[in-house]
């Protein structure tokens, strides 16, 4: 039994005339009454009984049309599904997150492409660098944010945007009566650093921009993430630098001011992905959020 054998019973039965079915059909009356008995002779039942105005549905054939409609709606529907998840407008994406960029930048470039696909289902995993690198090469996850990265075999790290650096500063400090906060100037605040694990990583950032200052940074604690050293900071131990993302952190007790730095004021947004994944879905990711990129404030 095929789809057409059951989308001429379906006509025929829609339109209880074998000529007008064969008009909507746009094929000759004789081919298509043969359609319908090569249908029975499968079925080994009748479907149809004549009758003086034209056709009319066995009891058989009641049941068959019944189950036939939703066949070929289940079809229709499957074929519409596969098209889509061609052009990268269904199925699933796996992306891992880390770091500032879930504060501001990643979800607005994520919202961008969930309002366009919204047949796409997305899942988010908190992963750290090498969790993430792990994942991409088993292919785990379709996709992963992370910042400073090196060159790896067999992924692509594609700079996003690159995002103004900030500085996290208790609100009782003289620093936060500034509308602006030089690197120099930091030279004997305590610093909380972060992300503690897999290098190179924006503590390395911190670093050289204090070296290229000619000094040291007074270090006070070096944490797993942002969260917690814009908590600490909340707490009067310190300062941290954070990118503008992570800005969005509202706590008591914490002021954000732009940090000015000779040469490095600034720290980037990669996306990872498998350098041999030519998947439409990822593609269709990809380019929205090329476009969403150059939408977002530098500073």
């Amino acid at each position: 039994m095929e789809l057409r054998h059951l989308r001429y019973f379906v006509c025929v039965a829609e339109e209880g005339n074998i000529g007008r079915a064969a008009l909507r059909l746009h094929i000759s009356q004789p081919p298509l009454t043969r359609q319908i008995q090569q249908l029975e002779g499968q079925l080994g039942v009748q479907l149809l009984r004549r009758t003086h105005r034209g056709v009319e549905l066995t009891d058989a054939g009641r049941v068959l049309y019944d189950d036939a409609r939703n066949i070929l709606a289940m079809a229709e529907r499957a074929a519409e599904r596969s098209s889509k998840a061609a052009r990268g407008l269904l199925g699933r994406l796996d992306v891992a997150i880390f770091g500032s960029g879930i504060f501001g930048a990643i979800p607005r470039l994520m919202r961008s492409f969930r309002k366009a696909h919204p047949e796409v289902s997305i899942f988010l995993h908190n992963m750290v660098k090498e969790e993430q690198l792990d994942a991409l090469r088993h292919q785990r996850i379709t996709l992963a944010f992370n910042r400073l990265m090196r060159p790896v075999d067999g992924l692509v790290c594609e700079t996003l945007l690159t995002e103004a650096l900030y500085v996290a500063i208790p609100s009782d400090s003289a620093l936060a009566a500034r509308t602006a906060v030089a690197m120099e100037e930091l030279q004997d605040v305590p610093l909380v650093l972060f992300p503690t694990g897999g290098r190179p990583s924006f503590i390395d950032r911190v670093h050289e921009m204090c070296g290229a200052c000619g000094f040291n940074p007074l270090v006070a604690q070096e944490v797993g993430d942002v969260v917690h050293a814009v908590a600490l900071v909340a707490t009067g131990f310190g300062a941290t630098l954070v990118p503008r993302s992570a800005t969005a952190m509202a706590l008591p007790g914490v002021s954000y001011r732009p940090l000015h730095h000779p040469t490095l004021s600034r720290v980037d947004l990669c996306c990872i992905y498998r350098e041999d994944d030519d998947s439409p879905l990822l593609l269709s990711l990809l380019a929205s959020m090329r476009q969403e990129a150059t939408q977002m404030p530098r500073h």
